[in-house]
């Protein structure tokens, strides 16, 4: 499935659209750590082009340090890519249709961040196994260094992520270990520190959260802590609020072994919320 280049102004990153031809809605996808924006064709129970399909243009972009985007190779600040975010939200606000934001793991961190600090034109929030809670189990001293060591050594490799937690289907952990736009090294420690404060920040302005919201989450994911979205989904004041937990899941659902549960479950959720096109609606970006 092809795409058409997409400018975020402002921002130092390569974007994409995948434009269905009579949206009734527009998605801007955010994507997790290591990833890319393409990786959600293929893979991601072909993602993109399900919510094509159901009469959804998307809009992504490989994060900095990340894909086809310049930048030191997954060494960034959290921070920044939530602005980059906020750029790239108040690029589609130009255009009819309304705006759906997923995010999935740290994309759903930015996501999340992004519509704290501003919600307007945001019609509804999808997050997948958002990286909501980040170091919950680790010591005090560990945490208290972080900061220091994303100053000194920002690059300095960290946590390791076990591709094994990814999916419980063998194929597509062999996927993404074989997928060489995929960055495969340790957390640097610039990015797990600043993943680390902004997950922490966050959790005050939750409480003032109205924006219609769906997450979900694997009971048994080990990259990120199911908790946090349980505790999220507890803090927000909006009505028109869902969390579903898949029993047994791992980190990337729509790669496992519920996909095709989890991919209809996006689909019903926006199908109830985007509206129908009205004749002649068209994209003006």
């Amino acid at each position: 499935m092809q795409s058409e280049h997409w400018a975020v102004p402002g921002a130092p990153v390569e974007g994409y659209v995948w434009r269905a031809p009579a949206p009734r809605a527009n998605v801007l996808l955010t994507h997790g750590f290591g990833e890319y924006a393409g990786r959600y064709v293929e893979r991601y129970h072909a993602l993109i082009p399900s919510l094509v399909q159901a009469g959804l243009t998307v809009y992504a972009y490989d994060e900095r340090g990340h894909g086809r985007s310049g930048g030191r190779r997954a060494v960034v600040d959290v921070a920044q890519l939530v602005e980059d975010h906020l750029k790239a939200r108040e690029a589609l606000r130009a255009l009819p249709q309304p705006l759906y934001l997923l995010g999935h793991s740290m994309g759903g961190l930015v996501a999340a961040a992004s519509v704290a600090r501003d919600p307007r034109g945001v019609a509804g929030v999808i997050l997948s196994s958002p990286a909501l809670l980040v170091g919950e189990d680790e010591q005090p001293w560990l945490k208290r260094l972080a900061p220091l060591l994303a100053r000194v050594a920002p690059g300095l490799g960290t946590t390791v992520l076990a591709t094994g937690g990814l999916s419980r289907l063998a194929d597509e952990v062999a996927a993404y270990e074989a997928d060489t736009t995929m960055y495969h090294g340790k957390v640097p420690a610039l990015t797990a520190a600043s993943m680390l404060r902004l997950s922490g920040e966050l959790w005050p302005q939750y409480a003032r959260w109205q924006v219609p919201t769906l997450v979900f989450h694997g009971s048994e994911d080990r990259l990120t802590d199911p908790r946090g979205s349980r505790r999220f989904i507890e803090a927000l004041p909006a009505s028109d609020k869902t969390f579903h937990e898949v029993e047994g899941g791992y980190h990337e659902l729509l790669n496992d072994e519920r996909r095709e549960e989890v991919r209809q479950l996006v689909l019903d959720w926006l199908d109830m919320r985007a509206p129908q096109p009205a004749a002649g609606q068209g994209q003006l970006a």
